[in-house]
């Protein structure tokens, strides 16, 4: 562990949310299309393909390391395809400011599931 510098810049902290396969797929849907249609920020758009990348690591990272995303689901009772998907602030600010964004994914991405 290193210190930091006093008044450097902060790394950015990734929050897991607990999102569904389903969940998951609308959510790459959404971001996708923002960034194809190019009517967000560039420093939107930045964070918006850095949710794409942590979408399919995410997935990746429950083949490689199943075990961890299994024993938050056993202890919870959520269905076998929820999987954390890590996001920073600024990440998830630029998802919530997409007006395509449904209440209900909305909803999943701004709260727990317990």
């Amino acid at each position: 562990m290193s210190a930091l510098a006093e008044g450097g810049a902060v790394p950015d902290v990734l929050v897991p949310h607990w999102l569904t396969a389903a969940e998951r797929e609308e959510l790459r849907t959404v971001v996708r299309r923002a960034l194809d249609a190019g009517a967000v920020h560039p420093l939107a758009a930045f964070h918006l393909a850095d949710v794409l990348t942590e979408l399919h690591v995410a997935t990746a990272r429950d083949v490689v390391w199943p075990s961890s995303a299994a024993r938050v689901r056993r202890v919870t009772g959520w269905g076998a395809d929820v999987l954390p998907v890590r996001l920073s602030a600024r990440e998830l600010a630029s998802v919530l400011e997409l007006s395509a964004l449904a209440p209900a994914l909305r909803t999943a991405l701004c709260q727990d599931r317990v």
